[in-house]
């Protein structure tokens, strides 16, 4: 949770149905600096189409770092 909404590979569905792929709504997690500080959890989850695009839905960069 954080920055930016995280999209998911599997499509948006009610809770217990999570298939991957296809062309419909999918899944997004982990709200945005748009939404208020108690949303941001990384459980929390909505949906857009795959060509939606908006300035706070993205991807999270990730480094691993070496343990010393």
């Amino acid at each position: 949770a954080g920055n930016v909404w995280e999209w998911c590979l599997n499509e948006y569905h009610l809770p217990g149905n999570t298939q991957v792929g296809g062309d419909k709504a999918r899944a997004l997690r982990g709200g945005s600096w748009l939404d208020f500080p108690a949303e941001l959890r990384a459980a929390k989850r909505e949906y857009f189409t795959p060509d939606d695009r908006d300035g706070d839905i993205g991807f999270r960069v990730v480094l691993a770092a070496p343990l010393e």
